[in-house]
């Protein structure tokens, strides 16, 4: 279990978090909702260990998450894997290379620094790309893919951490709502057949409702909602994000990123070349 208890993060005089306490139990798909400033981001790079808490503790399982430093901190930045916005793949590198420097962790700093990967890394590597549709890619730069390519080059990346947790900060808002689906779509396989647990921070309602099993809900810096899709009511959403200028609630049609798309068929082709190094 993930458990917050009385997390509150300042910069100077603006508190973006406050006195959040939230219990995740492992294997949970969860979606943080919030407009803009609400403190979804920050929340998550607490967990990450990418800013530090004011007050507050973060534990995972019996690991004080919020206390590691040196070993024990690189370690949990393996276990617990981030996928961003920005993708922050190395455009100029191939894409295998960008999905293999997900194992940087669970490697001797010579071989990091030698570049050198052994044939069972390539071929994880490639399984990675191909459980994600895009295995096809591993010999391109990083930078001539796609938007929607380049973030299921960051989520092979982060299943080569091998990680407990992935957590996935606004992974679909710069997408369209093709690329978006697919890209949800991969995190709930991951969820579902690996029992990863996985906290992700979304700008859009529906897609929160369709893939997440557990909604948060934040305003101002703090926990305003916390249950089911179900349970995400009209005075709940009314709450998290307030009333627009005429003093309605929020549309979720305008934040919409549902499409119907027929299943695509699974490409193969030979990756030899890739394998050999």
């Amino acid at each position: 279990m993930l458990e917050i208890r009385g997390v509150t993060r300042r910069f100077g005089k603006t508190v973006a978090v406050k006195n959040v306490d939230v219990k995740i139990a492992e294997g949970e798909m969860v979606g943080v909702i919030g407009r803009s400033g609400a403190g979804k981001s920050t929340l998550l790079r607490m967990i990450n260990r990418l800013i530090e808490t004011s007050e507050g503790a973060i534990t995972f399982r019996d690991l004080e998450v919020s206390k590691l430093r040196g070993t024990a901190l690189r370690r949990w930045n393996r276990d617990c894997a981030m996928i961003f916005q920005q993708f922050n793949l190395v455009p100029r590198l191939d894409v295998l290379t960008n999905v293999l420097l997900g194992r940087l962790n669970h490697r001797p700093t010579a071989m990091n620094l030698l570049n050198i990967y052994s044939r069972e890394e390539r071929i994880q590597a490639i399984a990675a790309l191909e459980r994600l549709d895009i295995a096809h890619t591993a010999l391109q730069q990083a930078g001539t893919l796609s938007g929607g390519q380049q973030q299921r080059v960051a989520i092979a990346r982060a299943l080569m951490q091998e990680p407990q947790m992935i957590l996935a900060d606004e992974p679909i808002a710069s997408l369209d709502p093709l690329n978006a689906k697919v890209v949800m779509d991969s995190l709930a396989d991951i969820n579902a057949r690996d029992g990863i647990t996985v906290i992700t921070n979304l700008h859009t309602l529906d897609t929160a409702r369709h893939y997440c099993s557990r909604i948060i809900g934040m305003a101002h810096g703090e926990v305003v909602f916390d249950g089911t899709a179900s349970e995400l009511t009209a005075a709940a959403v009314r709450e998290i994000y307030g009333a627009d200028t005429a003093g309605e609630g929020v549309s979720e049609e305008i934040t919409s990123t549902s499409i119907e798309t027929p299943a695509r068929p699974r490409r193969e082709r030979a990756l030899e070349p890739a394998l050999a190094g």
